[in-house]
């Protein structure tokens, strides 16, 4: 019985990629039209950065940082950092897995195609040696975590970063990624594979791993969120460098380009 399980584990990346590389090029005229508005203007952006949306930017990182005051514990650990570390790698080993299919077609429709065999292997090593996707197995064989989205493919179709944005709730963003969330969220495989109510898992997954990173990174978070004279401005450029540094997008260098790794955030 666990050997036919494997076996169709196996099959499904060849299933998701079929179903989410059709709908992914669906949206694209969509997308096209948004990104043609997303070019700033002579003198629009300054020191790298274009955000022409900024008093509402502000007015939505406010509701934000109002919620993160909320759910921050302080100094008393909380519910996360209570949890056994098996328990938080399970959650974050399994939400790793079952986002894979969506990487691997965004992968191919980047054109990396070793990639996306890797992860393919990833997926089905993970999936049945690794108990589900809970342990993660295929690291320690040579194929590491490497994630993708749709907001990586628009870059490497070309398509401009646009304007800065801050998100309820999810926080920073730009015009472009904040179209590639959209896009993933239609074009999950897991959505169109999965009978309800077991496809919601995929999102319950992400959201404790979300949760868990936030714990692991907690002070760090505190001190930008609340302990900074600006937190917006100084949340924008970190989120805006490192998500650069993550694309190798180094068209912003000269013009107050900041390497996310030689930050200093002693202090905020």
């Amino acid at each position: 019985m666990y050997i036919k399980i494997g076996f169709f584990l196996m099959t499904i990346p060849r299933l998701f990629i079929c179903v989410a590389v059709f709908r992914s090029f669906a949206s694209l005229v969509l997308i096209t039209g948004l990104a043609a508005c997303a070019t700033p203007g002579p003198g629009e952006m300054r020191d790298g950065i274009y955000d022409p949306q900024e008093p509402a930017n502000r007015r939505v990182h406010a509701f934000n940082k109002r919620i993160y005051s909320r759910l921050s514990g302080g100094d008393e650990p909380g519910f996360i950092e209570s949890l056994p570390n098996p328990v938080k790698n399970g959650v974050v080993n399994f939400s790793d897995t079952v986002a894979l299919p969506q990487t691997v077609v965004n992968q191919l429709l980047q054109g990396r195609l070793l990639r996306a065999s890797r992860n393919t292997l990833r997926f089905s090593v993970n999936a049945t040696l690794g108990l589900a996707g809970l342990i993660d197995v295929a690291s320690p064989m040579g194929l590491p975590q490497d994630r993708s989205n749709f907001g990586e493919t628009l870059y490497v179709w070309g398509l401009p970063e646009g304007g800065y944005m801050e998100l309820p709730v999810l926080g920073p963003s730009t015009e472009r990624e904040t179209v590639g969330i959209f896009v993933d969220f239609f074009t999950d495989p897991f959505a169109h594979v999965l009978p309800s109510p077991q496809r919601y898992v995929r999102y319950g997954a992400r959201l404790g791993e979300l949760a868990i990173k936030r714990s692991d990174y907690g002070d760090a978070l505190d001190a930008v969120m609340l302990g900074s004279a600006d937190s917006y401005a100084q949340a924008r450029v970190i989120w805006l460098e490192k998500r650069r540094h993550e694309l190798g997008d180094d068209s912003i260098e000269g013009a107050g380009f900041i390497d996310p790794e030689s930050l200093d955030t002693e202090g905020f």
